[in-house]
């Protein structure tokens, strides 16, 4: 399964694989990439299913011809993470277009600095999107001095704008999971599980590979599972996951 880092950095699928292979004797590789480059690794024929997160880039996937059988699995949300001592003034704003100004006008003051991961992942791709409904072209952004590029996961991008007290965009699990390693950053700005802005929604979908396009990939196997995470059991096993007292993901299946 070629999945986003986001549901191995935050712990589930080490709830949820050994679980599913106790039902069916079947182990589960997982391949942790941004939602781009899994849906990538499925397109290469490498893999049987895919689990992220990037509602656009799926549907094409599927009308391309390479997934079939997409069904809603969770959701939680993006948070806007920086600085505790926040020197963009992004708290209080609970518009993510008009923080997105601030942290732009804060860059060219040479007051803050924003990580992309850069990596072609559903984290990455909100955030284009917030830029681009904000103030400036994303293509633009890779000639300023205060946008900085990881190219890395969520996980290694939020230690990263940790460590130079940086502003990014993180999805709420991997956050939870690990802010109490991230001393110099906090919660700024708030999606829809704490009434923040709904642009923030961050929805999950899983995806056999189509076997009239891939023969080798496991169909059989990539249903199974399909069918276990959407099962009341798999929907109950990621309700009950939290972290510290905190819920990490809402289960959605229609």
């Amino acid at each position: 399964m070629a999945t986003t880092t986001s549901t191995q950095d935050s712990g589930l699928l080490d709830l949820l694989n050994p679980v599913f292979a106790k039902d069916t004797g079947a182990k589960v590789t997982v391949h942790a990439k941004g939602s781009g480059a899994a849906l990538q690794m499925a397109m290469n024929k490498k893999v049987d299913l895919v689990f992220v997160h990037s509602r656009t880039e799926e549907d094409k996937f599927i009308a391309d011809g390479y997934g079939v059988n997409r069904r809603d699995v969770m959701y939680n949300d993006f948070v806007v993470v920086g600085p505790n001592n926040d020197p963009a003034g992004l708290k209080g704003v609970s518009d993510v277009t008009a923080a997105f100004c601030r942290l732009k006008a804060g860059g060219e003051m040479g007051n803050a600095q924003f990580i992309s991961r850069n990596d072609a992942s559903g984290t990455h791709h909100r955030e284009l999107d917030i830029w681009g409904a904000a103030c400036i072209r994303p293509a633009l952004l890779t000639n300023t001095a205060w946008y900085k590029m990881s190219g890395k996961g969520m996980g290694e991008t939020l230690k990263a704008a940790n460590e130079t007290a940086a502003y990014t965009l993180a999805d709420r699990g991997t956050w939870l999971k690990l802010k109490k390693d991230m001393k110099n950053l906090s919660i700024l700005l708030e999606g829809p599980l704490k009434a923040g802005d709904p642009r923030l929604m961050n929805p999950y979908g899983i995806i056999a590979v189509n076997p009239m396009f891939n023969a080798s990939a496991n169909y059989t196997l990539a249903m199974a599972y399909i069918a276990f995470v959407t099962s009341n059991i798999g929907q109950k096993l990621i309700s009950k996951y939290k972290f510290n007292g905190d819920q990490l993901f809402v289960p959605d299946t229609k």
